[in-house]
């Protein structure tokens, strides 16, 4: 009977993992579709003014990396997901272009399988950031997120420096770009190389942390925060940093990913999280070694100025 009923649990899940595949397989026939065109340079179509098939240049903007699509967390979604099903006629209507993009909450938001990420209270910080404060509704989730390529770094990274730099490209998208900067603000466009000129070894810094662990407000419930300060609010006290009680440790640090390489040893977590902060990355044990030899040299040179006193007289 036990054996009936776990060959008949085996096939019940060959069923269902053949009906997933095949639903990924029939999006990714689908998907490929629009990426005839998006993922490449040029598109061709049929002028009807003309009366003769013509090929264009493609918006950079419109082209798709199919390699990193299928790297994102929404690499299992059809384009009809999240854009009009009017994309399907080609070419594509023009006021096509109008259609408004939906926020992570349209999809994510209410919903109890995303519970454990928090969207709704993710929204309540950003609404009280600078971006919000400065942009409002204009300055939505895509700004930073890119929907087709966004990575779950915190969470799924191997390597502390992955995540620093998946994590500042997003920040860089506007603020190494004047043209994306002027996007969302009227605001005159400053180099990020001029605006940290204060900071020392500014590329060393750029390279090892986020820039969300100098410019926004820690919340302790939140893997991520989004609550993004005014630059006048920003970290510039290197102790909170570099210091044994390092505000890194419960931002940068605190995934349980890193903590479990850091469970490996010291010389280990060095390796693999190619981020190494000087005074925040401590260990007891060398911290007891060296005030020992600095204790033995003290001493040392005590008994060797006692001696000298002594043979003197």
């Amino acid at each position: 009977m036990l054996n009936l009923r776990g060959f008949l649990c085996f096939i019940a899940g060959l069923l269902v993992m053949s009906h997933v595949s095949a639903q990924e397989n029939a999006m990714r026939e689908e998907n490929q579709v629009c990426l005839n065109c998006h993922s490449k340079q040029t598109y061709s179509f049929f002028n009807d003014w003309s009366g003769q098939d013509e090929k264009r240049l493609m918006n950079p903007h419109l082209v798709i990396d199919s390699v990193m699509f299928m790297n994102g967390v929404h690499q299992t979604f059809a384009c009809t997901d999240c854009h009009s099903m009017d994309y399907e006629t080609y070419p594509h209507l023009h006021e096509l272009k109008l259609e408004p993009m939906a926020t992570c909450l349209d999809c994510h938001g209410g919903d109890p399988h995303y519970e454990q990420y928090q969207f709704e209270k993710i929204d309540e910080e950003f609404q009280k950031s600078v971006h919000f404060e400065r942009a409002g509704d204009l300055f939505t989730c895509s700004k930073c997120h890119n929907q087709h390529y966004y990575q779950n770094a915190a969470r799924t990274s191997s390597t502390v420096g992955e995540i620093v730099r998946i994590n500042n490209q997003m920040c860089l998208t506007c603020h190494s770009n004047a043209a994306q900067y002027s996007l969302s603000t009227n605001a005159e466009f400053h180099n990020l190389s001029d605006v940290h000129e204060w900071l020392p070894n500014q590329e060393l810094h750029f390279r090892s942390v986020r820039c969300i662990d100098c410019h926004s407000e820690f919340k302790q419930d939140l893997m991520v925060s989004h609550n993004i300060q005014p630059k006048e609010n920003a970290v510039k006290k290197c102790a909170e940093c570099h210091s044994a009680n390092s505000m890194l440790q419960a931002t940068l640090y605190r995934y349980e990913n890193i903590q479990a390489r850091e469970d490996q040893g010291f010389f280990s977590s060095i390796q693999s999280n190619q981020a190494y902060i000087i005074g925040a990355n401590q260990v007891p044990l060398f911290k007891y070694i060296t005030i020992g030899i600095i204790a033995l040299i003290v001493i040392g040179i005590s008994v060797h100025i006692a001696f000298r006193v002594i043979l003197k007289k």
